[in-house]
């Protein structure tokens, strides 16, 4: 294979291609491009690297394969028939947060501006080294493997921020607030579960440790830790509510 992708190689054969739910795959890609050619010969070097990548001509096929399928990122030509890639950038865009990596003949800088700006996580010309197109399709993910851990790791609440990593509570203000091993899986299963009241026995289930008792007593004194750490005052709670009979329900208001 050139070093360079050109519209004039040769279509790998179908019969060739390893099925899309081989073992060996670790990353899915559509490729969404009307020059079949070259998006048969992406299709064929993705391979290589494992990645199995799915091909598609336009817009309405490429929402046709969203739905039928999970893809971890999406190769998307500018210039397509009918919508265009900017298009269909926006729209992706809108209803998902799958990342994408834009490509075009063209080299206008408005171009590649306006796809980063609608939402685009890269942008390649053509026509471009294939090594390089699995780089930056690896890059891509990575970043957003890392951004995605690192958000999961640190989850806000109104104006607290819980480090999952170190099971700290920080305030606003950068004050650090320790947490014990049960107070910090009672305020994960709340945090996973807002605005919903969870039994006693839920609580217990879900948070039961070492240092959790089992009876229904060591969830309410618990709890009490909690709000006390969490500056909620006991007498009338904002964040951890008594709900009389039932149980407690967390009622922060932004969660993410």
């Amino acid at each position: 294979m050139n070093a360079r992708m050109q519209n004039n190689q040769t279509p790998v054969n179908d019969d060739q291609k390893v099925p899309g739910d081989d073992k060996r795959w670790s990353i899915r890609a559509l490729i969404v491009d009307d020059d079949v050619p070259i998006r048969e010969l992406m299709i064929d070097y993705l391979a290589r690297f494992n990645i199995h990548a799915s091909g598609v001509t336009d817009g309405a096929a490429m929402r046709q394969a969203m739905q039928a399928e999970h893809f971890d990122v999406v190769v998307l030509d500018l210039m397509l028939p009918g919508e265009d890639g900017l298009s269909l950038c926006r729209w992706l865009r809108a209803e998902s947060d799958i990342p994408i990596l834009m490509l075009t003949a063209r080299c206008e800088p408005t171009d590649r501006i306006i796809g980063l700006e609608l939402g685009a996580d890269d942008y390649m010309a053509k026509p471009f080294e294939p090594r390089e197109l699995v780089a930056r399709i690896q890059t891509i993910l990575r970043r957003v493997r890392d951004d995605r851990t690192e958000q999961r790791a640190n989850i806000r609440f109104d104006n607290w921020r819980l480090n999952s990593v170190l099971r700290q509570l920080i305030a606003d203000d950068g004050l650090v607030v320790p947490l014990s091993n049960a107070e910090f899986r009672l305020l994960w299963v709340f945090i996973e579960r807002p605005r919903r009241v969870l039994s006693r026995e839920q609580l217990l289930d879900a948070a039961r440790g070492r240092s959790i008792e089992a009876f229904d007593r060591s969830i309410d004194l618990l709890v009490s830790r909690l709000r006390q750490k969490l500056g909620d005052d006991p007498k009338a709670p904002q964040l951890i509510k008594t709900v009389r009979g039932e149980g407690y329900l967390f009622d922060a208001r932004d969660i993410g």
